[in-house]
């Protein structure tokens, strides 16, 4: 008999754990270990990530299946179990999942929050009251043959799985942006810098088009790095030596999981291992990070070729999407780089972190998994939303100034580098020194000085020769004479 009290007008239900009796809402569908974690762990503020609560359904949902395979587990129950996690990917649910993203003891607050929330709505299905756990318990029921060290590392992973393809989606969406600016801006000649000083020229498309290559890259290194997410260590309960799991759940509890939640999972060949250690997360977080920092330093890039528009490079315009001050009249700032910018910042903070956590882990466990989970969903999200609004609000509507690129070039010393192999290096020098000193132009100069002619001159400053790898300025000079 579930004993209740009303306080306040407010419906209670007496609960128990091993620490004593506890008053929980009568309506709600965690019990009391929940509860007191709640209580206990007041840190963020926020709740936890939708997708690690649909990643912990489908894990109860697949080890009620196992169970019941196994003969562990009663057919009716199994049942009622299977519907309420359907329900909760369903959203439904949700609400009920109180405890804090961090919390101590390595995600047991987290584990029992689904356990309870699961044999709750079960209990109901089966035409009980709530808090009636003689006939589903979260413990004996929902949690069998499985411990919080096994199910928590393995929510934290396909959540990561299900979030980063979602980021990479975005990425793919940037890697065709920058290849189609790549072809719109590919006959557009500009100055290279190198060390911020002029260096030789390139074209608009070429820096565009290694933008596009450094992102594939990235999300090639994901993809890397994701296979070491899709190796559990369901089975291995509390410390990978499988106590308490029935030998047929071991077999089978991976491959029904996969099979449920449609995503390539295996398990771990030494399940110990995969218990004690969180590498696999290091790896995500680097190249997470890894992403971050280039998409950082492509944001700076656009902030330095868009700067002015009259006292700087001004070779790009950004989209304008926003006043930029509240003193100065007519002044866009550049605020899509600016929070891709903010966003790595954030990231490379929360590598360090995950870092840490993994690095703390002592023997069979490691007990800081909601740390690392915290930071790495945010860091994975906050990652795709930078993309998305890079993507929308940045990349696709940059357009270049053609005729200032033109311009910084052919009044650059820099181009003196492709007159060097026909002029000789000591005479290049000092044509380039000469033309810092009066401010005339190097092509000017070389005139001057008879060193080429026009027809020469022109062929060896040829864009496409001083651009592309393979074509030399002596080629064309040859094809001209």
């Amino acid at each position: 008999m579930i004993e209740k009290k009303e306080v306040n007008g407010v419906a209670y239900r007496e609960e128990k754990d091993s620490i004593g009796s506890k008053a929980v809402p009568e309506d709600v569908y965690y019990g009391v270990q929940s509860l007191r974690a709640a209580e206990n762990f007041h840190i963020t503020g926020l709740y936890m990530h939708p997708e690690i609560i649909n990643s912990l359904a489908y894990i109860k949902k697949a080890a009620a299946i196992t169970n019941c395979e196994a003969g562990l587990l009663d057919k009716k129950i199994a049942s009622a179990i299977v519907q309420a996690c359907d329900e909760i990917l369903e959203g439904k649910m949700h609400k009920d999942f109180i405890v804090d993203p961090i919390q101590g003891g390595a995600g047991t607050s987290l584990n029992m929050n689904a356990n309870e929330v699961i044999a709750n709505r079960a209990i109901e299905i089966l035409g009980g009251e709530k808090g009636d756990y003689s006939i589903v318990n979260p413990n004996d029921h929902v949690n069998c043959s499985q411990s919080t060290n096994d199910v928590i590392p393995t929510a934290g992973k396909m959540t990561s799985l299900r979030l980063l393809k979602r980021t990479q989606k975005e990425l793919r969406r940037l890697y065709d942006a920058l290849c189609q600016k790549a072809q719109e801006f590919d006959h557009v000649i500009k100055m290279g810098r190198t060390q911020m000083q002029d260096a030789v020229p390139i074209r608009l498309g070429q820096e565009f088009k290694a933008y596009s290559v450094a992102i594939m890259r990235d999300i090639n290194r994901m993809d890397r790095a994701m296979d070491e997410m899709r190796t559990l260590n369901m089975g291995g309960t509390a410390v990978g030596t499988g106590i308490n799991a029935d030998p047929m759940y071991l077999r089978r509890i991976v491959p029904n999981l996969a099979e449920i939640s449609g995503m390539e999972l295996v398990q771990a060949f030494d399940l110990i291992d995969a218990t004690q250690n969180l590498d696999a997360f290091v790896a995500v977080s680097g190249a997470i990070k890894a992403c971050a920092v280039t998409l950082s330093k492509i944001a700076n890039d656009l902030r330095l070729l868009s700067s002015g528009p009259r006292a700087g490079f001004n070779e790009i315009n950004l989209p304008a999407k926003q006043n930029g001050s509240s003193i100065m009249p007519g002044k866009v700032n550049p605020v899509i780089p600016e929070v891709v910018n903010q966003v790595a910042f954030n990231i490379i903070g929360n590598d360090v972190t995950i870092t840490m956590a993994a690095e703390a882990g002592q023997l069979e466990l490691n007990a800081f998994e909601p740390i690392v989970f915290y930071c790495m969903f945010q860091s994975i999200d906050t990652l795709g939303y930078a993309v998305q609004t890079f993507v929308d609000n940045c990349v696709s509507g940059i357009t270049a100034n053609e005729n200032r690129c033109r311009y910084l070039v052919e009044n650059s010393v820099g181009i003196i580098t492709a007159i060097c192999p026909h002029v000789g290096y000591q005479k290049a020098a000092d044509v380039a020194k000469r033309a810092i000193q009066s401010g005339d132009s190097v092509k000017k100069l070389i005139l001057e000085e008879g060193l080429l002619t026009e027809e020469q001159l022109n062929a060896i400053l040829d864009p496409v020769s001083m651009t592309e790898p393979g074509i030399s300025g002596k080629d064309l000079l040859m094809k001209n004479m």
